[in-house]
């Protein structure tokens, strides 16, 4: 308190000619109002009212007001909103709101069924040629079927989510693809198993989708993509172990394997509905109205965020990262068979050494990650990724093909909660809604359409066609991300 203020407060009383007793012995009364001292160059200030703290100096009922003008501090703020609702959101946490810690056990454990299916695809390859005495490319037909359903998926996911809401879509997909498993389980002809795929694709397409906006959402959004793809990475270890396991040491068919996956499903149905059922009623008002409807019809709604930079430039790199991902772990272990001369009871184990480094690299990584900057820490991820392929191709040691491999996981773990995370900065949350259902659609035909080729590719020419087609999809990642727009802060 300054000088001026502190002569504002205090009234200076003359001495007295009153007797001693008398003047101690007089009743308290309020001071009369102080005249304040100025000296020259000192600032002119209006007298402080010690019963106007903590009013409205604005406030008629008051008395007389201050008026304010533009140099007062307290007007080159901007106004603080009265509701939460009309003029700041809340960021949720895993925490707060309640529900969201069932939420996102739920998005977790559907990510773990998806990784159990997909991981255990290419461990499972041999087999189900002998199964149903097919070649290459007719068993990579199961590849097309769940690309088909994860293309469909990007068509109806925002109509379906706006008709139905999570809860119901979270629900209808899990069901769809439970029921798919059913197919696997019994041994349907090859054909029921490609459209048992088909809806596999659907289900996996939907449920990715809403996990990454509702974990991109959160607070500390890379480190929670990071977790929830970091069950993927587990998914993707125990697969193939427990599929190789099933056909080697227990020698039973490949099919009874799926009755895992078929409970999971069961399981994340019936999790998934009961968590996100009230999902909607607890986002604020501003939220719920720019989520509320559609944009357009389902093809307008896909066509008009793809018209977006960032979203065209997300789904190629997205493409290419699950096509080489899935490419590596589904036929790997065909190229240590076939050209390594490897036992295929042994490197069977070999998928799950590149799923330990994918689900290490997405715990472990994608915390530093975010402090670096992702912008620059996927470039150094994807150039070791491509060196350490090379070295798989080019070095005819099983064992080091082993560890390369491993490496090569390791390294491409963070890049998708890394890219997902500057993906939906990059959009404002209506263009999120249908943009990362995009651009996970299209990530997912990646994950389908690339191994389908190698498949093809491999029939005619050899399983080493493997390394050229993950380099190639390494360099298309590397030249999307040059592409992609510099962050800017969002105005929503």
């Amino acid at each position: 308190m300054d000088s001026v203020m502190l002569r504002g407060l205090v009234e200076v009383v003359p001495h007295s000619a009153e007797s001693p007793s008398e003047e101690l012995y007089r009743p308290l009364t309020t001071p009369a109002r102080a005249v304040p001292r100025t000296y020259p160059g000192a600032p002119q200030r209006e007298s402080f009212d010690l019963h106007r703290i903590g009013r409205d100096r604005n406030d008629p009922t008051s008395g007389t007001t201050t008026p304010r003008g533009d140099t007062d501090l307290e007007m080159s703020r901007p106004a603080t909103p009265v509701s939460v609702g009309e003029g700041v959101e809340v960021v949720p946490t895993v925490w707060e709101p309640y529900m969201n810690r069932f939420r996102f056990f739920s998005v977790c454990l559907a990510t773990f069924g998806f990784a159990l299916s997909d991981s255990a695809a290419g461990a499972l390859i041999p087999y189900m040629e002998k199964y149903y005495d097919i070649g290459y490319a007719v068993v990579s037909m199961i590849f097309v079927g769940q690309a088909v359903g994860f293309a469909f998926s990007a068509v109806v996911l925002d109509p379906l989510r706006a008709k139905l809401g999570r809860a119901k879509l979270v629900g209808l997909a899990e069901a769809m693809m439970t029921l798919a498993y059913i197919a696997h389980v019994v041994g349907a002809p090859f054909i029921a198993i490609v459209m048992a795929f088909f809806f596999v694709g659907f289900s996996i397409g939907i449920n990715v989708a809403i996990a990454n906006l509702f974990c991109g959402s959160m607070r500390n959004s890379t480190l929670m993509l990071g977790v929830l793809h970091g069950t993927y990475g587990l998914g993707g270890i125990v697969g193939p172990l427990i599929a190789t396991g099933i056909v080697t040491a227990a020698d039973v068919v490949w099919t009874r394997y799926y009755i895992l996956t078929l409970g999971i499903g069961a399981i994340t149905t019936a999790v998934g509905m009961w968590s996100f059922w009230n999902y909607e009623a607890e986002l604020s008002p501003t939220v719920r109205a720019r989520e509320s409807a559609p944009s357009g019809s389902m093809v307008q709604s896909m066509i008009s965020v793809v018209k977006l930079r960032v979203v065209l430039l997300g789904a190629i790199f997205i493409f290419a990262y699950q096509g080489a991902e899935v490419s590596i772990s589904g036929w790997v272990i065909s190229f240590l068979i076939n050209t390594r001369d490897g036992d295929p009871a042994s490197v069977g184990y070999v998928s799950s050494g590149f799923w330990a480094g994918i689900t290490l690299g997405r715990f472990l990584l994608s915390g530093p990650a975010q402090r670096i900057g992702e912008k620059v820490f996927v470039y150094g991820l994807t150039v070791g990724a491509l060196v350490f392929q090379i070295l798989v191709w080019w070095v005819p040691n099983i064992v080091g093909n082993a560890v390369a491999v491993s490496i090569v996981g390791l390294l491409l773990g963070p890049i998708y909660p890394c890219a997902a995370a500057v993906f939906m900065r990059s959009m404002t949350r209506r263009e999120a809604l249908s943009g990362i259902g995009t651009i996970s659609a299209f990530g997912s035909m990646g994950g389908a359409v690339a191994p389908f080729i190698t498949g093809l590719l491999a029939q005619a020419v050899g399983t080493w066609v493997l390394h050229p087609i993950v380099i190639f999809l390494f360099i298309v990642m590397l030249g999307c991300w040059y592409c992609i727009p510099t962050e800017v802060k969002r105005t929503e």
